[in-house]
């Protein structure tokens, strides 16, 4: 199917494919995620044809449209080959790639996308279109990084600061479900004294770590009430980097689950440092929940 669909079917996953390698794994993963799901995929190519319509001719407009069509449909037979049975809508849009995707995904849907476009230096930083979804997102994204199909870590991995983080929690441990693995919650704070100490949050010990365990043993124990099949870990570090912990950590799991903070009337991107530099720098997927209410003005 090659056309615009206004009204996507709820909680289906939603790809940009632009005919780079990043687009294309990216594509495989979500795939993946949609399969286990039991959902539906769109693969969605930007032209950007919308925007350029009076400086281009109607002619350029149809080469471009084509064009994206042959990448969008070689996507497709790559996806076919490993998933048969997905359920998979294809459109070429007009619309700048980030507009489209948030379009496609509309309420419900989750976006993911290519860690790097056709542009730039191939495994750099978060390519412009990554970087514009994510910053303004409103609904999950995942930013995918490494391999579609890496060598498995057997965990999920969320990064929670407070009770605020609760919704993002959740989200992570319906991932770990859906994948049959446990979670993994770490809570990391930054201190310029003790770098890299790592401590149990059942023991915490040094100072001001009895105030972060209890935060985040509150947030485990919610979702051990809620989630009572699930393994769960939690634990604290102590680091001289936040951002540096938790990329670390993500050379250990399958995915990293991590809230972007908005507060309220604010309209500003919701990245902030901690989350740019995962989503740059982390070693597995990386998937942003948005937030929104009350305490989630800060990112750091």
């Amino acid at each position: 199917m090659d056309g615009i669909t206004n009204r996507p079917g709820p909680g289906r996953v939603v790809v940009g494919v632009d005919g780079s390698a990043s687009a294309e794994t990216a594509a495989l993963w979500a795939a993946n995620e949609a399969a286990l799901r039991g959902s539906g995929l769109c693969l969605l190519h930007a032209t950007y044809t919308d925007a350029a319509s009076r400086i281009l001719s109607p002619a350029e407009i149809a080469r471009i449209r084509r064009a994206g069509k042959e990448v969008i449909d070689r996507t497709a037979e790559t996806v076919a080959a490993r998933h048969p049975d997905l359920v998979v809508i294809t459109e070429v849009s007009g619309d700048p790639p980030a507009e489209g995707l948030r379009r496609a995904a509309a309420l419900s849907g989750t976006i993911v996308v290519g860690h790097r476009g056709r542009g730039g230096f191939a495994s750099l930083l978060l390519g412009s279109v990554g970087l514009a979804v994510a910053a303004n997102a409103t609904t999950p994204v995942v930013v995918v990084r490494g391999a579609a199909e890496p060598a498995e870590a057997g965990a999920v991995l969320v990064a929670v600061r407070d009770g605020n983080d609760l919704g993002c929690a959740q989200a992570a441990a319906r991932e770990a479900l859906l994948r049959k693995v446990p979670l993994r919650l770490m809570h990391v704070w930054g201190t310029v004294s003790y770098a890299g100490v790592r401590t149990v949050l059942r023991n915490a010990t040094a100072s001001g770590a009895g105030e972060h365990a209890r935060a985040a043993e509150a947030l485990a124990d919610r979702l051990r009430e809620e989630f009572p099949e699930l393994p769960l870990e939690a634990e604290g570090v102590r680091s001289q980097s936040v951002p540096g912990a938790l990329v670390e950590a993500t050379r250990h799991a399958d995915l990293l689950v991590v809230g972007g903070r908005r507060a309220p009337g604010y309209l500003g991107p919701t990245l902030g440092r901690t989350t740019l530099g995962l989503l740059q720098h982390g070693h597995c997927p990386v998937e942003l929940i948005p937030r929104h209410g009350p305490g989630h003005g800060s990112t750091s």
